[in-house]
């Protein structure tokens, strides 16, 4: 992967651009006048970042651009913050300063709501084994700018970490954290889920372990939450209890925790 600028960039955004690739350990190349097809002919390397000054666009040649966007994250978060209820939140009995392991983070939308309910006091790390949509996520979640205030100070907050979720739940102690969450891509995609279609080319596909959910239970402190397709055999498979929606064709699966000795 590389990360470059739009054409003729003020310094402001250069310096964005070479701070993210030193941290990200790939290389920085000034656009000049190419165009994004001749840097990857030039550069040999198809996966490219776009840093602009107010946006962030990941693309891979024959593939739509994906920017970094809040999206329903975003209205969710507004409904929250009104007072309103969310299902995830609901499932997860998440409470104001809990911690929250997002182990499977994508562009960040659930990573978000935990952040903007959970308040100043929560700490929300938010895993992306893929380095491209990490990289995204990363840079989007530090400079987007979404007209409400409490919303970008919850995107400041999340801890993004480049990591396989396995092999981060390998490394916690037990009892750790008070929520682990899920949301894996769906094994079958639905139909109309077509917002999603684009992360798909970029994320890690594999199916959840038992081996992770059992890690999982070994670090939460009040439960495990899976999303999934409603009715989906893989709430049964990994042990989960399903919570069904009325009409939804998604629904959240919870490992209860309790207390542990």
């Amino acid at each position: 992967m590389i990360i470059t600028t739009g054409y003729d960039p003020i310094p402001e955004i250069v310096q964005r651009a070479q701070i993210l690739a030193d941290r990200l350990n790939v290389e920085y190349k000034p656009r000049y006048k190419f165009s994004l097809g001749k840097l990857v002919e030039l550069y040999g390397d198809e996966d490219v970042l776009v840093v602009l000054q107010e946006a962030v666009r990941l693309l891979r040649p024959g593939m739509p651009p994906m920017e970094f966007h809040p999206s329903m994250g975003f209205v969710r978060a507004k409904r929250v913050i009104k007072g309103e209820s969310d299902p995830m939140l609901e499932a997860a009995g998440m409470e104001q300063g809990d911690s929250v392991l997002d182990c499977t983070a994508g562009l960040g939308t659930d990573s978000l709501l935990f952040a903007v309910y959970g308040g100043d006091s929560s700490v929300i790390t938010a895993l992306e084994s893929s380095l491209p949509l990490y990289a995204l996520l990363l840079e989007g979640l530090s400079s987007y700018v979404s007209g409400q205030e409490l919303v970008n100070a919850a995107m400041r907050r999340i801890k993004v970490v480049h990591s396989d979720h396995l092999h981060y739940l390998r490394a916690q102690q037990d009892n750790s954290v008070d929520i682990v969450y899920f949301d894996p891509m769906f094994r079958q995609p639905l139909t109309d889920s077509s917002a999603i279609s684009p992360l798909r080319q970029y994320a890690n596909g594999a199916a959840l372990s038992p081996v992770s959910v059992s890690e999982a239970v070994r670090v939460a402190r009040k439960c495990v939450l899976l999303k999934e397709k409603a009715l989906s055999g893989e709430f049964e498979r990994l042990g989960f209890t399903e919570l069904l929606r009325n009409k939804s064709k998604t629904s959240y699966g919870v490992i209860q925790i309790g207390n542990k000795s």
